[in-house]
């Protein structure tokens, strides 16, 4: 699969070299794909582009941006009402205005259906590594579209997840970010640190 990944902070480059692991083909999409800094983080799999020229080559959409900067770059990337996009942001300390959050922003600035809200719940540190010991964690994808949903399930799979459980339609995206904000309570506010995640147990 061609995945673009837009915004190459922690999570962006966790999920794009765990992809490009299991043999996916990663753009980063840049402001600047020339500069100097970039060269470090290209390798086996992982090549940069502009954002547009990356968006317009995936079958696949991964945003990672800071939520300040997500409104003005998805003005910028062109037609990519046909691609699958993946959300991965959080907007619970800021909001990309007049958008409550950044999957709102998505869908309205690019008309497209297939949009699905994952790879948002824990942190860079279990995408790197999700593995606890003899237990593999799990991830969480909010959406209406099955379409999209199906490839998030198949993306978290190939990072090592063992489940990726459907939290519901477009109406549970803010739930999703809620529940995101709860690891960073418990990681960061509470101070239990970043090793934490979590995992739906079944009796």
């Amino acid at each position: 699969m061609k995945i673009a990944i837009l915004g190459a902070g922690n999570v962006g480059m966790a999920l794009a070299n765990g992809w490009a692991k299991a043999g996916h083909s990663i753009i980063l999409g840049l402001k600047d794909p020339q500069n100097e800094k970039t060269s470090s983080l290209l390798k086996e799999n992982i090549t940069a582009k502009t954002t547009a020229e990356a968006s317009a080559e995936a079958d696949v959409i991964l945003i990672s941006l800071p939520v300040s900067a997500t409104v003005s770059v998805l003005k910028e990337i062109g037609n990519v009402k046909e691609k699958i996009i993946i959300d991965a942001t959080n907007s619970v300390f800021g909001k990309p205005d007049p958008y409550n959050n950044c999957f709102e922003a998505v869908k309205d600035i690019t008309k497209c259906e297939k949009v699905v809200k994952c790879f948002n719940s824990t942190g860079f540190e279990n995408m790197s590594d999700p593995v606890y010991g003899n237990l593999r964690l799990d991830m969480f994808a909010a959406g209406s579209s099955e379409e999209a949903k199906k490839i998030a399930v198949k993306l978290s799979e190939d990072l090592g997840f063992e489940n990726c459980y459907d939290f519901g339609g477009d109406d549970k995206v803010d739930l999703l970010e809620q529940f995101a904000m709860s690891w960073i309570n418990l990681a960061i506010v509470q101070k239990h640190g970043r090793d934490i995640a979590f995992k739906v147990l079944k009796r």
